[in-house]
């Protein structure tokens, strides 16, 4: 299973090619990142988005944060702290959750999971992009962890 996160999420409602091929995969989300799309939305007033999210979610698998996820979520957390590292602590519970529940990768544009893929074992496949010559851009997606 693939677990998508927010930004992951976001890319995919603009319509970036890039986030296609993964939509046809075993994916799911977690519950952490239904939160954050929502209260994006919520505080921009953006109905279009808010329509599109609302199926969106009802057509896929929430996977919630349970004691497990807690469990799992605390462990990330320390190791992070262990190796001096900082990352946003919604994102490690997005990663709790996502191990909890047997996910081998978490799809994102967000740097705190390679961070997080170095302390646990949850595969990132990281979308970054990069210029190309054409004074457009490209995606580069590499596997992390």
């Amino acid at each position: 299973m693939i677990v998508l996160d927010t930004s992951y999420l976001i890319d995919f409602f603009r319509g970036e090619r890039r986030t296609l091929e993964i939509m046809n995969s075993d994916v799911a989300t977690t519950v952490v990142t239904y939160y954050e799309i929502l209260s994006g939305i919520g505080h921009k007033k953006a109905r279009r988005e808010e329509r599109f999210f609302k199926r969106f979610f009802s057509e896929i698998r929430i996977l919630e944060f349970d004691l497990s996820a807690a469990e799992k979520s605390s462990e990330i957390m320390a190791n992070l702290m262990t190796a001096g590292r900082s990352v946003n602590s919604l994102d490690v519970l997005i990663s709790g959750i996502a191990i909890a529940n047997g996910a081998e990768k978490i799809v994102t544009g967000d740097k705190d999971f390679i961070e997080i893929s170095k302390v646990s074992e949850l595969k990132t496949l990281s979308i970054l992009w990069q210029p190309n010559s054409c004074n457009s851009h490209h995606s580069v997606t590499t596997q992390i962890g």
